[in-house]
């Protein structure tokens, strides 16, 4: 058996220096970390991946927006499939509103009566979804009745973000690099209210089976299929599910701060979905246990610097 080797630091040292000295140290949280850069290194650095990203949580309210533009930007992911919060948070961001820093000490029948929504210690305006809806609705109007009657949540997504002005939003980003945004419980979501008022009204139809159709076709075509797993839920069981028709994930990352003893899917081991199919017996896989707006920032940044010293 290999030993654990001592980890060294030294002043001027890279993050991706700091996570080969955990990768070679080989146990608990930092081996695991170090694991998961080798695998996303790989991932970004083999062309024959098809690499997808999966979000759950409040990845856009607590400060990662950039970050998964800028790995869409610079086409190392192909696919992300997320939840309609993130969505609906990018848009907030795209028409001028800023989440806040704010205290998980509060009244929170004080900031109700403010006008402000908490996600733990994080404030978002009232208005801010005001806003959203009146965007929501002219944007919608805007697209063809023709193509609303019948349309994918990555066309619509698409659609949305075309006409986008901010360069910075995840949604243009992905319409100009034409990676598809699919959100399986879009309607979970204040974006889903809004798109559900607007069909009140008007035709819309936004069809979940169009968006599996086109995940469908990356996996048949992938030689092969990475998967970077940010939190857990529907985005994460979806992209697993969907790798079942190609007898599962080549590589995955999962990070989580969820336990698995209760039998959820967002504390699974990746290893137990092997016996599923949605992941291939011998894969490169690795579950880092904790923060995400922690851990995906290092992982992420430790495995482009290791691409680019190569």
């Amino acid at each position: 058996m290999p030993y654990v080797e001592q980890m060294k630091l030294s002043p001027g040292m890279t993050i991706s220096e700091l996570a080969t000295e955990m990768e070679k140290a080989g146990v608990l949280g930092a081996g695991r970390l170090g694991k998961a850069v080798k695998i996303a290194t790989e991932m970004f650095q083999d062309k024959d991946y098809t690499r997808f990203l999966t979000l759950a949580g409040p990845i856009v309210a607590s400060g990662l927006r950039q970050i998964v533009r800028n790995l869409i930007r610079a086409e190392n992911i192909h696919g992300i499939i997320t939840t309609g919060a993130n969505v609906t948070h990018d848009l907030i961001e795209a028409f001028g509103y800023k989440h806040e820093i704010g205290t998980s000490l509060v009244n929170d029948q004080a900031l109700k009566r403010k006008g402000v929504g908490r996600i733990y210690d994080i404030y978002i305006k009232e208005a801010a979804f005001r806003r959203l809806e009146k965007e929501t609705h002219r944007i919608l109007a805007d697209i063809s009745e023709e193509k609303r009657r019948n349309i994918a949540t990555y066309e619509l997504l698409w659609e949305i973000g075309k006409r986008l002005k901010d360069r910075n939003s995840i949604l243009k980003t992905a319409e100009i690099k034409k990676v598809p945004i699919i959100s399986p419980a879009i309607h979970d979501s204040m974006l889903g209210i809004h798109l559900w008022t607007f069909g009140q009204l008007h035709p819309l139809t936004v069809n979940p089976l169009l968006d599996f159709n086109k995940l469908a076709d990356m996996l048949f075509t992938a030689k092969k299929s990475g998967v970077i797993i940010v939190g857990g839920g529907v985005p994460k069981h979806h992209i697993l599910a969907a790798n079942m028709l190609r007898g599962g994930v080549d590589a995955a990352i999962q990070i989580t701060f969820d336990r698995p003893e209760a039998g959820g899917l967002s504390g699974a081991p990746l290893e137990e979905a092997i016996s599923w199919r949605k992941v291939r017996s011998g894969g490169k896989l690795v579950t880092v246990i904790g923060d995400a707006t922690i851990l995906f920032p290092i992982i992420m940044l430790a495995a482009i610097e290791k691409i680019r010293r190569l």
